[in-house]
């Protein structure tokens, strides 16, 4: 309406002028609502020409959009297991720190799961112990033998050096006797060393590996006892959280609510403009916003982020061809902008719906030297244009509380 306006001053009521002032027509003679078109023709063909090559230029070289938004990121308070709550340590509306205790589950199965993992490691414990004094009885019992295979060894040979002297004394059948028990005793030293050794075994290698895998059953029932315990992961504020004692929690169909973190960061805005202004948009392009929570204020910004691909054009492989013509929607140019004063856009909640005006520069071309006569003009032209486009953005800031409480008809 502002472009027809304007255009209008510069055709239009030149037309009017000269044939009122210069032709002498007058309203109610030779101008009447009929006969206006026709004498205003040439005025009017130009004022709508103007027109739509103003409207074209505006929203091409200064595009603006009405998808825009700050986005931000939401965290499911959910827990690592399935339970019933057991108590419930926050509110609503809450703000946590990260590490404070959100809820606890019943963990009578858990606890005493730990309990019967330390169990079993004490009982390792005591069993390196039992197995310590058995490999002292065993060696103890290797010395013995070995003993007793000396003390029968000595005395087979005393009775073979009598029986060589051809002494009477020692018969052939008690030779053979002290022989079977030098043998027997021998048999027993391997015995009392195989016995050692299978103790020291069992307490070098087997009893460690079972106590290795007794304290990892141990680790584990401790981390699923930890599991009951549902803690902040980082900082923010608690939403939708209507946990009661003795309901079900499940991880995968039964949350408890949502955590939305503190952002200490600059708010960004993101915005989605039409295909036809991917050439015109770049970064650092300065841009203007208001929002519908905030409709008297004007936040100028500053374009960080062009993306480089449009979200309509991805896909996913599947078992089936993608057909071009089932994105019937084109797509929109996704821009990252920041705010150049932050303090302003504090009092813009996250996720506000706004209005954005993006301004092309052309500065630098025009301090070119090799930019030629008529396309300085054309720059000129295109910059002068960007107040009109501001002066609208303003227009609709303060028509925003009339269109959304009025003409809305809520």
């Amino acid at each position: 309406m502002i472009e027809i306006f304007l255009c209008s001053l510069l055709t239009v009521l030149p037309d009017y002028l000269y044939r009122r002032y210069v032709l002498d027509m007058r309203w109610g003679r030779e101008l009447t609502l009929f006969s206006v078109w026709y004498h205003l023709r040439w005025g009017i063909t130009c004022c709508v020409l103007l027109a739509l090559s103003l409207i074209t230029i505006i929203f091409y070289y200064h595009p603006t959009t009405n998808n825009v938004s700050s986005f931000f990121r939401t965290v499911t308070i959910v827990s690592e297991t399935g339970g019933r709550v057991k108590e419930i340590f926050v509110e609503n509306n809450q703000d946590v720190k990260a590490g404070d205790l959100i809820f606890k589950l019943d963990d009578k199965i858990q606890t005493a799961n730990v309990e019967i993992a330390q169990r079993k490691v004490s009982e390792i414990d005591s069993a390196l112990i039992v197995a310590t004094s058995e490999l002292k009885a065993a060696k103890s019992a290797i010395t013995q033998a070995k003993s007793a295979y000396e003390k029968v060894l000595d005395e087979l040979r005393r009775k073979e050096e009598l029986a060589k002297r051809k002494n009477s004394v020692v018969s052939r059948s008690e030779l053979q006797s002290f022989r079977y028990q030098a043998d027997i005793q021998k048999a027993a030293i391997s015995v009392a060393v195989a016995n050692a050794e299978a103790v020291e075994s069992k307490l070098t290698s087997l009893l460690p590996a079972q106590r290795e895998s007794a304290l990892s059953a141990l680790d584990k029932a401790k981390e699923e006892l930890a599991k009951t315990s549902i803690y902040a992961g980082i900082s923010g504020r608690i939403q939708q959280f209507a946990l009661k004692v003795g309901e079900y929690v499940n991880p995968f169909f039964r949350p408890a609510g949502i955590l939305v973190p503190v952002v200490d960061d600059v708010q960004r805005f993101q915005a989605g403009f039409d295909q036809i202004s991917a050439q015109v948009l770049t970064s650092g392009m300065a841009a203007e916003i208001t929002c519908f929570s905030a409709p008297f204020e004007i936040v100028p910004m500053v374009i960080v982020d062009v993306q480089d691909v449009i979200a309509s054009g991805q896909f996913r492989p599947s078992n089936e061809l993608r057909d071009i013509q089932q994105t019937a929607r084109p797509g929109t140019l996704t821009v990252l902008m920041e705010p150049i004063y932050p303090e302003q856009v504090k009092s813009i909640p996250p996720g506000s719906k706004c209005i954005v005006n993006a301004y092309t520069n052309n500065h630098q071309q025009l301090e070119d030297p090799e930019t030629g006569f008529m396309k300085a003009i054309f720059l000129h032209i295109v910059d002068a244009t960007a107040l009109v486009h501001a002066a609208i953005l303003r227009i609709q800031a303060l028509l925003l509380p009339v269109k959304i409480l009025v003409l809305s008809g809520h």
